[in-house]
């Protein structure tokens, strides 16, 4: 054999690492996407489950970690400012934070893709005064797998979802109606 056809010879039994990596990197995006397809093909997370563990950092800088408020009923309102159906409730959200703020519940607004210069003119024109805070990268709207806004989660003094609104609530009666189950919890 001649020194040509072992250095041929040799390429062909080596790996080429170039190719390998790419079906790698093809495989490896090919899970993440199957796996994102399976989350949004189950819908949000429902009534009976423990609530995703999260930390809102409000507009405000404060952080809210969710495990710290066990013992008490939270309601989390993902919303955005660009939301028509948002608006319907937003006023009536305000209300029921006020009446129950006392009682053992804490509100959470989960500001959904938008901008904090919008996000604060919404929370100004409807009097939010209730914690809210951009959910960056939207990971708390991942955890919860949202499918839009407004969508509003109720949670147990135990941690688990007591109810789940897709949707705007149509009056404080209902917000009202909803908090007091959970209170009876």
């Amino acid at each position: 054999m001649n020194e040509e056809s072992t250095s041929a010879a040799e390429t062909e039994r080596r790996p080429r690492w170039g190719a390998i990596l790419a079906w790698a990197f093809v495989i490896g995006l090919l899970a993440v996407l199957g796996v994102g397809l399976v989350r949004s093909q189950q819908g949000p997370i429902g009534v009976g489950t423990q609530v995703p563990d999260f930390t809102l950092t409000t507009f405000d800088g404060r952080e809210i970690a969710v495990r710290d408020l066990r013992g008490q009923v939270v309601v989390i309102n993902f919303w955005a400012s660009w939301c028509r159906p948002c608006e319907q409730e937003a006023a009536e959200l305000e209300q029921a934070y006020r009446m129950y703020k006392d009682q053992g519940v804490v509100f959470l607004g989960v500001n959904y893709v938008d901008t904090e210069t919008e996000a604060r003119a919404y929370m100004q024109r409807f009097g939010i005064t209730y914690p809210n805070g951009p959910d960056l990268g939207t990971r708390i709207s991942q955890a919860f797998r949202i499918r839009g806004v407004p969508e509003t989660y109720v949670v147990g003094p135990d941690g688990e979802l007591v109810a789940v609104r897709i949707g705007p609530y149509e009056s404080l009666a209902e917000i009202s109606a909803t908090v007091e189950d959970a209170l009876e919890q």
